[in-house]
């Protein structure tokens, strides 16, 4: 569905049949809050953008081109800003919505009983008292009033503009937008990066399986070399890292007490399992033009619509293109005409958990020498069509403590004080090389991000972003990954504060952050970003495989000394080469020839395609389809039995890294060994392949998880379901289990030129030529052009030049 027509006639046969005939799903959670279908949503059929809008901000122009991305042109800042609000609204206001609506706590307000117990866990973290924090910060720098006239354009289209078809379909109006939501999304962004309670995990592991059990299956410190620094990169000053301190190897406490049930619940608001990223960057002296060339794609939720917006601003302090989440005025991830930057998850540990001894009213808690009462309120959920709730809100000294049926823990995360990271964007976006990229870097405090960055004098940057906290217990400084005494002051962060201001004091200093000056070649997918670091920085690394196939690309392009180019480096991204299959094919194919039974003929068959197959994640490859299900029934099939039998489900098992470097005598296979449970494995998967009809990888890995928030109830707003290759180990990452992959490409030579796409349309109106019209293209990363400079008339050739926007001054 691609065309306007078509998209009537879906919105027609809803109306004529009633909302029962969109609700196809039988998970229907929201179905109970949508409102019936009505003329209404015509209205929301026909919303093309006005020729002129009133703006208390000043002139500005808007041209949409061919890919429904706009281009904002003004002589004043605060005008171009108004102008981005009100085209972020005109095309994102649902997603906008939904997520302030989470982040508050006020999703059940607007959807039902269904979504309480989220909006409990957000009022009780206190995003929203956070994120005013942060505004009361951000309000006094330059970018306060930009922000306050990005709100104001948000609120000038909810006023003037029909609303988007899903506010029909689940019967509410939207609020005004206000300056303390767009840093509430500064705080969601964050909370997806960051949020990790993977401390309360490991007490749980720790607690069923024993200390030297779970630190075998759980490794602080994967086997291997992949690092993104090894050490020896030029820092500020010209030192080398001081390697070796920290206390990085340092284990947790086996006596640390934990609920299980509580840390399941908590889990359960976590970020979706493989959320991360790939970038590199390549100096000139490596490329064929001589200028350096910077590579990114950020793995995130996969969703209809994306979850980036593209925009272009250009002012006198500015020009800049790229991509941003909708509800923050800024690029967060683009280039203006001196630079370019991206970001990967650095997978720090910036959140820690406290245990207390608490009173028998649950009224105090012991802290430093005496009792101390809780920060207490009681706090109102609206729940449409039920009862609203009422929780008890609770603060200590270091942050929320979290309560469920009589269960409690301590949080510290240090998005909870006020941050500057939308100072740090806003700088981004108007500096004019490294120096200036460093000065904004300085002000990124969360979340803990791998910033590659490259200018147009070719000079290239790497830092490790975000407050690092420094932990303390008895004087001895220690890791973070273990749950603190509260009571006793272990491990809290000296210098913040939470709901208010910190000084940062007790955390690591700018200059002793991971860091590399002018880089040339140097890779980021999530790894461990140094062996020994000076500080501890975390354990909650990614498997190296994407890093290592990135890196070895990298290498062999530099040591065969051809000068590579931006086609190169799209091929690259779109690499599928699963290094998982390299490390385990090669056993199960020997031991389905070993195998002492009589593998079934299919087995013997499959064993023999695979033995052929060069471990790449192709749509059409039957290879890839049984070695995707087969590793997913080995890792259950080796799991299933420790785990189960401690009371540990499958979101508890190891990585695919640890799956695949598990020797034969591991106590795993005690019952059954490495080599039949591999055997054991492909039968049932292909068991399973036959019974599910599939043929091929991409009839099982397709885009049928890619969603709507409301596809469920309303299938027609999901994309087209379409075969997708990568997995979650190739460098083209997609993982269609949790809908998880490249949420955004972009490929740019600074100064000179650049390349992008998203997975799906930079419109989220259901009735837009530009809903799904990148999706196909995603799909092959046939990129379009992202012009970082000239008179931006690239694109327009992939269809008829979009609107024009007059933005008028209420004076002109």
């Amino acid at each position: 569905m691609t065309n306007d027509t078509t998209r009537r006639a879906v919105l027609g046969a809803a109306l004529a049949a009633g909302t029962g005939a969109v609700a196809t799903s039988s998970a229907a959670d929201l179905l109970d809050s949508f409102a019936p279908l009505s003329g209404e949503a015509w209205e929301a059929a026909d919303r093309p953008l006005p020729e002129t809008v009133s703006s208390p901000h000043g002139d500005a122009s808007v041209r949409v081109d061919g890919y429904g991305v706009p281009r904002v042109a003004a002589d004043d800042e605060a005008a171009a800003y108004f102008a981005v609000g009100y085209l972020q609204a005109f095309d994102r206001l649902f997603a906008m919505d939904l997520q302030r609506r989470v982040m508050r706590g006020r999703l059940s307000e607007a959807v039902g009983e269904s979504t309480v117990e989220s909006d409990e866990f957000h009022v009780a973290m206190g995003f929203a008292e956070a994120a005013e924090a942060t505004w009361d910060l951000v309000r006094e720098t330059p970018a306060g009033p930009l922000v306050e006239a990005f709100a104001d354009g948000v609120n000038a289209a909810i006023d003037a503009e029909p609303l988007p078809l899903e506010f029909a379909l689940v019967g509410y109006e939207p609020r005004s937008w206000t300056p303390v939501d767009s840093m509430l999304m500064e705080k969601q962004i964050s909370w997806t990066l960051t949020g990790d309670f993977s401390e309360l995990r490991r007490a749980v592991a720790v607690e069923r399986l024993g200390a030297d059990r779970a630190a075998d299956l759980f490794p602080r410190r994967l086997d291997h070399d992949a690092t993104i620094l090894d050490g020896d990169e030029e820092r500020l000053g010209g030192d080398a890292a001081d390697r070796g301190a920290g206390g990085e190897r340092k284990r947790a406490r086996a006596s640390d007490p934990v609920d299980a049930d509580l840390t399941a619940w908590l889990s359960g608001f976590e970020p979706p399992t493989g959320v991360g990223s790939n970038s590199w960057v390549v100096s000139g002296e490596h490329t064929a033009s001589g200028t350096p060339i910077l590579a990114y794609d950020p793995h995130l939720s996969l969703m209809a619509p994306p979850l980036w917006y593209e925009q272009w601003v250009e002012t006198p302090e500015r020009s800049v293109r790229g991509a941003t989440f909708p509800g923050v005025p800024f690029v967060i991830a683009g280039a203006n005409d001196r630079g370019t930057w991206s970001f990967t998850n650095v997978g720090a540990d910036v959140l820690d958990c406290y245990r207390y001894e608490i009173d028998d009213a649950g009224e105090r808690y012991w802290y430093d020498g005496e009792w101390r009462e809780f920060d207490s309120e009681t706090r109102t959920i609206p729940v449409s069509g039920g009862e609203d709730r009422r929780i008890e809100v609770k603060r200590t000294v270091h942050g929320p403590l979290i309560e469920r049926e009589e269960r409690r823990v301590g949080v510290a995360w240090t998005g909870h004080t006020a941050t500057r990271t939308t100072v740090a964007i806003d700088e981004l976006g108007r500096s004019a090389g490294v120096d200036d990229a460093l000065a904004a870097t300085r002000k990124f405090d969360l979340p803990t991000q791998n910033l590659v960055y490259a200018d147009a004098d070719g000079r290239t940057l790497y830092y490790a972003t975000g407050k690092l906290p420094i932990r303390e217990v008895d004087g001895e400084v220690v890791p973070g990954d273990r749950i603190f005494d509260g009571s006793a002051g272990e491990g809290e962060w000296t210098g913040f504060e939470p709901f208010g201001r910190s000084s940062w004091d007790g955390f690591v200093p700018f200059e002793e952050k991971p860091h590399a000056i002018d880089p040339d070649v140097l890779s980021t997918a999530n790894q461990r970003v140094i062996d020994d670091p000076r500080h501890y920085v975390g354990v909650a690394y990614a498997a190296p495989y994407r890093g290592m196939r990135i890196a070895d690309r990298l290498d062999d392009a530099v040591e065969a000394g051809e000068p590579t180019d931006p086609a190169f480096h799209r091929a690259l991204q779109r690499d599928v080469r699963d290094a998982r299959a390299a490390q385990l094919v090669p056993d199960l194919v020997a031991a389905v020839e070993a195998a002492a039974g009589d593998p079934s003929d299919r087995a013997v068959a499959a064993a023999d395609a695979l033995a052929d197959w060069d471990y790449r994640m192709e749509r059409d490859s039957c290879a890839a389809l049984v070695f995707a299900r087969w590793l997913a029934r080995f890792r259950r099939l080796a799991f299933e039995p420790t785990f189960g039998a401690v009371d540990l489900d499958e979101t508890y098992h190891p990585n695919d890294w640890v799956l695949a470097t598990l020797s034969a005598d591991d106590p795993v296979f005690a019952d059954r060994s490495r080599a039949e449970t591999m055997v054991a494995a492909l039968e049932a998967s292909l068991a399973a392949i036959d019974d599910a009809g599939w043929e091929v990888y991409g009839d099982w890995n397709s885009t049928r998880s890619i969603t709507h928030p409301l596809g469920g109830e309303a299938p027609f707003l999901n994309y087209d379901e379409l075969p997708a290759d990568g997995s979650r180990a190739t460098v083209m990452n997609y993982r269609v289990d949790d809908a998880v992959g490249s949420s955004w490409r972009m490929v740019v030579r600074p100064g000179t030129d650049a390349t992008a796409v998203i997975p799906g349309g930079n419109s989220g109106d259901f009735f837009s030529d530009h809903y799904d019209d990148q999706l196909r293209a995603w799909l092959e990363n046939d990129q379009k052009p992202m012009p970082v400079g000239g008179d931006g008339t690239a694109g327009d050739e992939a269809g008829e030049t979009g609107a024009t926007v007059a933005f008028e001054g209420e004076s002109s």
